[in-house]
């Protein structure tokens, strides 16, 4: 099978270490350009990247030539498509340039989430938002985001209890990993021996992207879900892995084994088609008392499952749990590719 053509976009960043990890023994897709700053434009992908990720470097790409992401037509190779690791802040423009070069766009970046034609992707949840591509008309191309890191996690176990029980509101504490600010966004001092209690903009994120993935497509829009969500977000001084707390009140009356088995047996479109990125039991319940944990507990199953534990009834009749997943797997990188590998197979990409 000829694997199809891909470029990534802010390749020497974090995300992009993890995009050019994940592709290097792909079975679909194949790198053929990588693009970065313009600092970085002109060096051999091996001298521009600081390799940072916990994954040996992939060689098979070390001599790619950098080219400037923000300059759409640096890009000479032919691509058939395009994975975004941009800092959210530029990303919007110059994914746009793409988009109307006719090169479809599975990006990481914040811009466009929230419009109405454009899907928000965590496959494993809500697969069947890729539809929402026959209606979105506006570029020459394809553009689709997957969620704020958090959100990714937080709406993973959220979604077999919203099938089952229903929901009416959600309240989550998250510890958020200082890698999801980035290689160079924290100081040191400021997370060292220390707790962060605000990230800028996370919880409006959680808040509002969570209703749009758990909302329920109808024709050309999605109705998003109607539960109430509070969110706070704080930063602890862990390298991977976002570990939440979680309190929700469902609609019908429940009990902690039945939570746990709905966990368990939950499984969605993507293990039907056994995507190469996702995950064979996307939610794996733990009894032991102190776990999740996100040193023990961030890379299980490629990173791609999210690990749920302290699962009980509280004296007000909500379900509690706690739960763990990778932030730039499940969260980023991994996510986007997963997305990429169901709209491969469901005919969106060809």
């Amino acid at each position: 099978m000829d694997k199809l053509k891909v470029a990534v976009l802010g390749a020497t960043g974090m995300a992009g270490q993890w995009f050019m990890s994940l592709l290097e023994e792909h079975p679909y897709f194949e790198v053929v350009a990588v693009g970065a700053s313009k600092k970085s434009a002109g060096k051999k992908y091996r001298e521009a990247v600081k390799w940072i990720i916990p994954k040996p470097f992939p060689e098979k790409y070390g001599d790619l030539v950098v080219f400037n992401a923000s300059n759409a037509d640096e890009l000479k190779e032919h691509v058939d498509l395009i994975f975004s690791a941009l800092p959210s802040e530029v990303a919007g423009d110059i994914e746009i340039k793409y988009l109307k070069k006719g090169i479809n766009v599975v990006s990481n970046a914040s811009p466009f989430r929230l419009e109405p034609d454009v899907p928000l992707m965590n496959p494993d949840v809500n697969p069947d938002h890729l539809e929402l591509l026959k209606y979105q008309k506006r570029w020459g191309a394809k553009l689709v985001k997957n969620p704020n890191c958090t959100t990714a996690v937080l709406t993973m176990p959220l979604k077999p209890i919203l099938n089952e029980f229903g929901i009416e509101d959600i309240t989550v504490t998250t510890l958020q990993a200082i890698s999801g600010a980035g290689f160079a966004g924290l100081p040191a001092y400021a997370i060292t021996d220390n707790v962060i209690p605000y990230i800028a903009k996370e919880e409006y994120k959680v808040e509002v992207e969570s209703k749009k993935i758990l909302g329920k497509l109808e024709g050309n829009e999605i109705k998003p879900a109607t539960f109430d969500v509070e969110a706070t977000a704080t930063r602890v001084p862990v390298l991977d892995g976002h570990t939440e707390v979680l309190y929700i009140k469902t609609r019908r009356q429940v009990d902690a084994e039945l939570v746990k088995d709905v966990l368990r047996s939950y499984r969605s479109r993507v293990q039907e088609l056994n995507l190469p990125t996702a995950p064979r039991r996307p939610l794996i319940v733990m009894e032991e008392v102190d776990r999740p944990q996100p040193r023990l507990d961030r890379l299980n199953d490629k990173g791609m499952a999210i690990t749920v534990g302290r699962i009980d009834i509280t004296a007000k009749g909500r379900v509690r749990m706690v739960i763990v997943g990778h932030n730039l797997l499940r969260g980023a990188s991994g996510v986007s590719l997963e997305t990429a590998e169901l709209m491969y197979k469901e005919g969106y990409i060809t």
